[in-house]
């Protein structure tokens, strides 16, 4: 487990790997976001996209579960305080295998309230080739170590 004060700006955290499915990004869109470019890889074709896609907000389920499941594990858990700048620079495919960097691009102690810290977050969802397919600021409450 990791407290606030084990953190630094510059560290960088991974995450395991997660391979995306036709299925999952069709069965999340049919529940969540029913466009057919995320539903249907015939209509698809004719859309923007040219092909299946999965939506942004599946891409943002996803990386969260890999954060969740990374080796950035603070001590009661990945709690947010909420995201800034959240940005799909390409689509997610079937086929993509997606990861998560993790870099502390901010520490605050928050002296008014010594059980906890603010740390924030860059977040980037990279395909299997190193591409981003997901760009955002995390903000986190981080607990500190008892003394």
């Amino acid at each position: 487990m990791l407290y606030f004060e084990d953190l630094k700006v510059g560290d960088t955290f991974g995450t395991p790997t997660h391979p995306v499915t036709t299925e999952e990004i069709v069965a999340f869109a049919r529940q969540y976001d029913p466009q057919p470019f995320h539903t249907d890889a015939t209509a698809a074709k004719t859309s923007l996209f040219g092909e299946l896609v999965a939506s942004g907000w599946h891409t943002a389920a996803l990386s969260m579960s890999l954060m969740v499941r990374g080796e950035l594990q603070p001590d009661g858990g990945v709690i947010g305080r909420g995201v800034d700048q959240l940005r799909w620079p390409r689509p997610t495919l079937p086929g993509d295998t997606l990861r998560v960097e993790m870099t502390v691009t901010e520490i605050d102690p928050m002296p008014s309230r010594t059980g906890r810290g603010r740390v924030k977050l860059s977040c980037r969802t990279l395909n299997q080739n190193g591409d981003p397919v997901q760009e955002m600021t995390a903000r986190l409450l981080v607990q500190r170590r008892v003394t």
